[in-house]
């Protein structure tokens, strides 16, 4: 009774897919502007931050082509999504943090969609949750590269920790035959609430001390 016709979820992993795109986008494109990029240069952070991670998914799943580069969605959502921030920029700066609050709403998108679309592949738990995780956190890194500033998730914050625990919600949840919106939402909600959490208290992972 509990879950979805196999076309439903399919089309849900579709939507989380493309919202996680447009908001992972605003966040690569706002760091293309805060860096004085040219439009060229926003268009391709928001691109890469939008898709490297579903990209990288898909392609170790064998979900190929991928729809990062093969379905014209992928392309034209970033592609809006850095065209508005380049056009609206200073009206979407005045949001506080804005590439924090994006990338963390990304972060719980793409980690629950991530986690579904490896279980539909027949992948185990495991592997879902670890793929949950990487493509949440896949087009951050990228978009931190191209912009040369070391990745958030490797300076000690709570941010693959967040993306695991959101893609676990779904992995859990699908074991115990739960609704798949709920367990969606409740991953997505879990994600992005313990990184902004985290963000504001200034929760960090150890880090090695300093050498003497």
């Amino acid at each position: 009774m509990w879950p979805l016709p196999d076309d439903a979820v399919s089309g849900v992993v579709v939507v989380l897919d493309l919202c996680g795109t447009f908001v992972f986008a605003l966040s690569g494109a706002m760091t293309g502007i805060r860096h004085r990029f040219d439009l060229f240069g926003v268009l391709v952070l928001s691109y890469a931050a939008g898709n490297i991670g579903g990209v990288t998914r898909d392609l170790l799943i064998g979900a190929v082509p991928p729809p990062g580069i093969a379905d014209w969605r992928y392309i034209l959502v970033p592609a809006i999504a850095g065209l508005v921030t380049f056009r609206w920029s200073s009206i979407i700066d005045r949001l506080r943090s804005p590439v924090l609050i994006f990338d963390a709403g990304g972060l719980g998108l793409f980690a629950v969609s991530g986690a579904l679309k490896t279980l539909d592949f027949g992948l185990g738990p495991v592997t879902a949750m670890l793929l949950g995780m990487l493509t949440g956190i896949g087009g951050g890194m990228v978009r931190d590269v191209l912009a040369n500033e070391p990745p958030a998730v490797l300076r000690g914050e709570i941010y693959a920790v967040a993306a695991l625990a959101g893609a676990a919600v779904v992995v859990v949840g699908r074991s115990l035959h739960l609704p798949s919106a709920l367990i969606t939402i409740a991953g997505a909600l879990l994600c992005f609430g313990l990184r902004l959490v985290a963000i504001r208290r200034q929760w960090q992972l150890p880090v090695p001390r300093a050498s003497a």
